[in-house]
């Protein structure tokens, strides 16, 4: 097991409850919903709905998180990144972490529930899928990535149902690319953390000789390119300005290619540019399509 010193005396109990439900990333899951929430809102912007979405979406996420901590504490004292969390490193009892977890999770849904039933449904089924479908299938099977996918993309739809009341083919568009943008995402991080990721056993994507199969980054440019088939349907199905969809179409061209280059270079130099371009890009996308309404 890999032995990480732990300078408690520079964590707080707040500081760990922030590491627990892992705010940044968590910041990043509700602007998708905020932005798609934006993005359906028909000029009398509802506030009650978007302080309510901004509540539930954040908790139910934080919930999420924490309760992937407790099941995977075992494995994340084997790995250098995760090691130092709060519950790995003792700093924090799990019957705390769990109670933590249950409460945001039930206050979230709740809150989700007074915009209207089917934002309610679609929280709970997300913090279910994540906690105790990806979480645990993460060390059997790389199928881990594309379920994983469907929380992550949830809030998408969370933010639209919060607007419109329903699922319209937009929104379920949004959906489609949001859930096509993690595969290169996830997998550029299982790449970079693969010696770690295998010492705990999960399995995000397969092993060649000891090496990240290349062949993810050919299915990376591949899922990459096939989000312009939801980017036609929502132009289809309602309108995109053409300096909007000329801009769409670029920056999916460019994550396609930088998943063809982890193939062909196959090396953790091409994994960063994949992976640092794929957090700016899926929040590019997004405001692209907010101007798009302005427009």
């Amino acid at each position: 097991m890999n032995q990480v010193k732990s300078n408690t005396a520079k964590y707080s109990l707040l500081k760990d409850i922030g590491l627990l439900v892992k705010v940044k990333l968590s910041i990043t899951v509700l602007l998708s919903s905020v932005l798609s929430f934006v993005i359906f809102s028909d000029s009398n912007f509802n506030w009650y709905s978007f302080l309510f979405l901004l509540l539930g979406g954040a908790l139910v996420t934080f919930a999420a998180n924490a309760l992937n901590q407790v099941i995977e504490r075992d494995y994340d004292k084997l790995m250098i990144r995760t090691a130092l969390r709060p519950i790995p490193d003792g700093r924090m009892n799990i019957s705390f972490a769990v109670l933590l977890s249950g409460i945001f999770c039930t206050i979230g849904v709740i809150a989700l529930t007074l915009i209207n039933p089917i934002c309610g449904l679609l929280g709970m089924v997300s913090f279910l899928l994540y906690a105790f479908v990806y979480t645990p299938l993460k060390r059997y099977s790389t199928i881990a990535v594309p379920v994983g996918a469907i929380p992550g993309a949830l809030p998408i739809l969370i933010g639209s149902v919060a607007a419109q009341g329903y699922i319209s083919i937009e929104a379920f568009c949004l959906f489609g690319i949001q859930y096509l943008w993690q595969f290169p995402h996830f997998w550029a991080i299982a790449w970079m953390g693969h010696e770690d990721y295998s010492k705990a056993g999960f399995k995000l994507i397969k092993d060649l000789d000891g090496k990240p199969d290349p062949l993810f980054g050919i299915y990376s440019a591949v899922y990459a390119a096939l989000s312009i088939c939801f980017v036609y349907l929502f132009y289809s199905s309602s309108s995109i300005a053409l300096p909007i969809l000329i801009l769409l179409s670029i920056l999916i061209g460019i994550y396609t290619y930088l998943g063809y280059l982890l193939y062909k270079q196959n090396d953790r130099f091409s994994a960063r540019k994949l992976f640092f371009y794929s957090i700016a890009y899926l929040p590019l996308v997004l405001l692209l399509f907010t101007l798009n309404k302005i427009l």
